[in-house]
């Protein structure tokens, strides 16, 4: 294979993403632009959103011919892994020998074991991230937590968005040398420090920014609502996002009388949600572990809300702690306890001069520990790293 770099030019990393890029994948757009002394390319199966994710370097994954006989000798007789019997080991190998690379980077853990064949095979190093949910054992599918823990002794370096996630890797079988905090960067231009008037008749405004998915605890944070608009009529609760719970939550606002008070925004531009949070007084975020184990690392939106100066309500759950400080930044509650996030909602707002307070400290905490240059520089030393280290185990 000849030299992934010439001299004096930037080392190379492929950046695979199986989906580049859902709405909700932000972060990892972030990444993949603000690489500075590394240069990148994107691999991907998949193209979503390109509007709002432009990306001109890209190399889209083809679909292998579908060839019935092959496909069921190698899935079910050979008993290979997805990436031979859909073809995609060879592409990748072809993908490589045209424009190679110094190392590879791949988005999401599931990812990681879906390329471990490859990773075991290709001669240049690996690191694998981990955002959240791909942090699930899968004792349904055959093997794939094996795989898990080969592809984690694998590696030279695996990478977590929050020291939870670290602590649940190392319960599946990570080594604690090779992991790395790579915290989620802030681009805070785009985020800038707001403040606030405060209401004097009740008018709060409450928001939260998310996927409608279980793990965000959205009917907690609705039934806490419908208590304290009892107390403050005029409060209002926006929600921006969307996802598949979005009949059922639309129907919770139904039964509680709330369709004046809770909107239910869809998924909104960067410029739109800055300028909402700009409107708002506090933001929620009690997540909550639902049945499938879909842990929160830490959340992006939440990052954002707080970059402009918003105090947070959210639950003592995966990476919330360690960005929201209890009574510094912010209120923290017990997972699924629509009583104690409504108590922490009449707390918060009993005292405008605190509630300020705690919209700079959030401020500040997001600039001193997530400023997106500080993130992807320390995500380049990762690289750096994995590279002196050499190829995967």
């Amino acid at each position: 294979m000849p030299e992934a770099s010439a001299p004096h030019a930037k080392p190379v990393v492929a950046s695979y993403c199986t989906t580049f890029l859902k709405p909700e994948m932000r972060h990892i757009y972030r990444q993949v632009t603000g690489l500075q002394r590394y240069a990148t390319f994107v691999m991907t199966r998949e193209r979503q959103c390109e509007e709002e994710f432009p990306f001109a370097d890209l190399e889209l994954i083809p679909r292998a011919r579908k060839n019935f006989l092959k496909r069921f000798y190698l899935k079910y007789v050979r008993k290979l892994p997805p990436v031979y019997y859909r073809g995609e080991l060879q592409v990748l190998i072809k993908i490589f020998k045209r424009r190679p690379a110094d190392l590879m980077h791949a988005y999401f853990g599931h990812t990681g074991v879906h390329l471990l064949p490859f990773i075991l095979e290709w001669d240049k190093p690996c690191v694998v991230s981990f955002h959240g949910m791909d942090i699930q054992a899968r004792p349904q599918q055959e093997g794939y937590d094996a795989q898990m823990q080969e592809l984690l002794q694998t590696v030279p370096l695996v990478l977590a968005r929050s020291k939870s996630l670290m602590n649940g890797l190392v319960r599946l079988g990570c080594p604690k040398e090779k992991l790395r905090l790579n915290r989620t960067g802030i681009p805070l231009s785009q985020f800038p420090f707001q403040q606030r008037p405060m209401p004097v008749d009740g008018s709060w405004r409450f928001v939260q920014a998310c996927r409608l998915i279980a793990k965000k605890g959205l009917g907690t944070a609705i039934r806490a609502f419908a208590k304290f608009h009892e107390k403050y009529p005029k409060a209002k609760y926006c929600i921006a996002g969307d996802g598949p719970l979005k009949d059922e939550l639309e129907k919770l606002i139904g039964e509680l009388r709330l369709q004046e008070a809770v909107e239910l925004r869809g998924f909104l531009s960067q410029q739109e949600l800055g300028a909402l949070y700009a409107r708002s007084h506090i933001f929620l975020h009690p997540s909550e572990m639902p049945p499938d184990q879909n842990q929160e690392g830490v959340p992006n939106s939440m990052l954002e809300a707080m970059a402009t100066g918003l105090p947070v309500l959210a639950t003592t759950h995966g990476g919330i702690p360690e960005a929201v400080t209890h009574e510094r930044t912010g209120l923290l509650v017990p997972e699924r306890d629509e009583q104690a996030l409504f108590q922490a909602m009449c707390q918060i707002t009993a005292e405008t001069d605190s509630l300020y307070l705690l919209g700079q400290a959030a401020s500040r905490a997001v600039r001193e520990e997530f400023e997106q240059a500080k993130q992807i520089e320390k995500l380049e030393s990762y690289y750096d790293e994995a590279r002196a280290m050499g190829r995967s185990e």
